[in-house]
Formats: C-alpha cells, sequence, structure tokens
C-alpha cells in the first residue's frame, strides 16, 4: 500500500462542493480499503499501533461516497489492507475474516457502489486456500488480491503452485499490488528523501510481471486473468529489451512467450499512469482498466490530475476511453453488474 503524505482531514476537505468529474459511472478497479474493525482487532492484539497506520487508512465508507461521486465512479472494487506480520495461521484466518465480513457489511449497506477481492498471504499456502474458498466460493468475492512478492518470492514462483491451481479451477481474477522491494526494512526508504512508491514500486510490480512471463504462469494457469497495477510498472517500457535479452534468462524466454503475456495481462490506470501510447503499443486498449488509487492517492491527485490527464491522453479514442472506464471492467468480472 503507497504510504503517501496525506492526512485524513486534508483528503476529506478535498471532497468539498466542486463539479462531479465527467464520464460518469465509471468502475474503480484499485480502491483501497482497510476496515476499522481490522485496525481494532489488530491494535488489540498488538499486531499494529494506529498512529503507524497511514493517515488515508482512517477513511472511512463516508469519505469514499463522497470521493467516487465526485470523481464519477459507480462501483469500487475493494484492495483490502491488512498490514501486520501475523505469528499464526490461525491469527491471520482471523484477520482475513474479520475483513472480509467488513467488506460485505459495506457492499450490503451500499447496493451497487462497492465489490471486493479476498486478501490471500501466499506465504501461508494453507490460509490462501481457506481464504479462496472461503471469498470465492461462499461470500461473492469479485477475485482475489496478491503482493508482488512475499520475503522475496515473487509472484510466478512455483511455490504459489498449489494456490494457483484452485484459483485456476476458480477462474479467478488475481489483482496484484507492489510493496517494499525484498530486504528494505518496515518504515524505511531505499534511497533517503524518496518514498518508495515513486520508483520501488513500479519494480516491484515489473519483477513480478517479467517472473510470471518468465515461468509461463498464464499458459500454466489459463483460466486466470492477472491485473497489474500502475500501468504495468516498468513492463511495457522494458517488453523490447526482455524480448530482445529474454535468452539469458533461467529457463530462456522465447521473444514470442514476452509478446503473448503483455496482450494477456491487465493492466490498471491507478497512479497516475505515464502517457498511454508505450503502452499502447504492446497492449490491447480493451485490456486496460480504471483505477483511482484512493485513498492512498489523495483525492485531488485524481480528481485534478490523473483523470483530466487520462481524459486528455491522445493515445486513446472515445470509444477506448469508454471500455477503459467501464465496459472492460463489465466483460472482465460481468458480476460487477450486479453488485
Amino acid at each position: 500500500m503507497e504510504e503517501r503524505p496525506t492526512s485524513a482531514a486534508h483528503d476529506v476537505a478535498a471532497l468539498g462542493p466542486v463539479e462531479t468529474h465527467g464520464h460518469q459511472a465509471k468502475i474503480d478497479m484499485h480502491h483501497h480499503y482497510c476496515a476499522p474493525q481490522w485496525r481494532e482487532w489488530a491494535e488489540h492484539h498488538g499486531l499494529v499501533k494506529r498512529e503507524q497506520l497511514p493517515p488515508w487508512a482512517q477513511l472511512d465508507t463516508d469519505a469514499a461516497i463522497g470521493f467516487m461521486d465526485r470523481a464519477g465512479v459507480a462501483t469500487a472494487v475493494l484492495k483490502p489492507m491488512l498490514p501486520a506480520r501475523y505469528p499464526s495461521s490461525a491469527q491471520l484466518r482471523e484477520a482475513i475474516n474479520i475483513t472480509l465480513q467488513s467488506m460485505i457489511e459495506v457492499a450490503n449497506s451500499h447496493p451497487g457502489r462497492f465489490a471486493f477481492y479476498v486478501p490471500l498471504f501466499l506465504d501461508d499456502p494453507d490460509a490462501s486456500s481457506w481464504a479462496v474458498r472461503r471469498g470465492l466460493g461462499q461470500l461473492g468475492a469479485v477475485g482475489v488480491n496478491v503482493t508482488a512478492n512475499y520475503g522475496g518470492v515473487y509472484l510466478g514462483d512455483p511455490a504459489y503452485d498449489r494456490v494457483f491451481h484452485e484459483l485456476n479451477d476458480h477462474h479467478a481474477v488475481v489483482d496484484t499490488h507492489p510493496h517494499n522491494l525484498p530486504g528494505c526494512p518496515p518504515g524505511a526508504m531505499t534511497v533517503p528523501g524518496i518514498p518508495n512508491f515513486m520508483c520501488d514500486f513500479l519494480l516491484d510490480t515489473t519483477r513480478a510481471a517479467v517472473n510470471m512471463i518468465s515461468r509461463r504462469t498464464l499458459d500454466r494457469f489459463p483460466d486466470i486473468s492477472v491485473i497489474l497495477p500502475h500501468a504495468g510498472g516498468f513492463l511495457p517500457s522494458i517488453a523490447t529489451r526482455m524480448q530482445a535479452l529474454g535468452r539469458f534468462c533461467d529457463p530462456p524466454v522465447d521473444p514470442g512467450a514476452v509478446r503473448d503475456h503483455l496482450q494477456r495481462f491487465y493492466y490498471d490506470t491507478a497512479g497516475p499512469m505515464a502517457p498511454a501510447a508505450t503502452l499502447l503499443t504492446q497492449v490491447p486498449a480493451d485490456r486496460l482498466l480504471f483505477g483511482t488509487d484512493w485513498p492512498a492517492a489523495p483525492a485531488d491527485t485524481v480528481t485534478d490530475f490523473a483523470l483530466p490527464a487520462l481524459d486528455a491522453d491522445p493515445a486513446f479514442t472515445p470509444e477506448q476511453l469508454q471500455g477503459i472506464y467501464h465496459d472492460n471492467a463489465l466483460r472482465l468480472i460481468p458480476q460487477l453488474a450486479t453488485v
């Protein structure tokens, strides 16, 4: 999760009486959520200190609805945040269950406005398998959320094959998100003065994507759909480099596999994303999904910068923008039409 320098008070204030943004009925595929019930439970068990959580993690559903109305977002898919180290698998399951129940309550209280992902911790395969069965099989989640690496073991690694087989059986949407690079202590900056979300997060996503290409993840699990955040990190920019030099990977990567996987991943626009010309040379526009990154990204960053830049990007036609804002998400997750 991006711990950006914003305050809850500032972000709520930013939701003041301004005109809502154009392109109404957007579907936000990258919308962070920290369950208040989880915060209380985790603090009670000594797993977190409330003051150490980013201020935006304190924002409530009313703030979310206000932001969504201002940005023209009809439905947001919640990416759950559970940032703690859990000493046991049982405690991890309890944390996941508390978060799932909270997201269900939010969705039921605001029909049509929210859907949610199941949080998975792939370094605990038993808890992840349980969460897949509970969240996807029983509670109506529209996909799962995973991080790019767990303790330096990146997506695509065979260590995660057991869970990915189950996800493949569910035809699951696998939403990914970066974090600090391996070896970076919690709360530390890799480069002093440069927040990790500025560069490191993009590299973390890129490493995961390249590893999945190298391990032919989408070939081995053809019924999953993988979403890369922040327009795929650096992946679109190094696609040609990977095609030329993939033979030096272990196992070697065929250039055709690079092109194939790039066109099969999905990419969200959270960030804000860079101008799209490079991305569209590698990826069909129907693989792009709208994402705000709120509340990790402050409201004014989304409404005053990211959205105008997306609307004005000369690489997109109006029809493609309609797909990015709404239609592509519905094709990927038809369930969003009935939440």
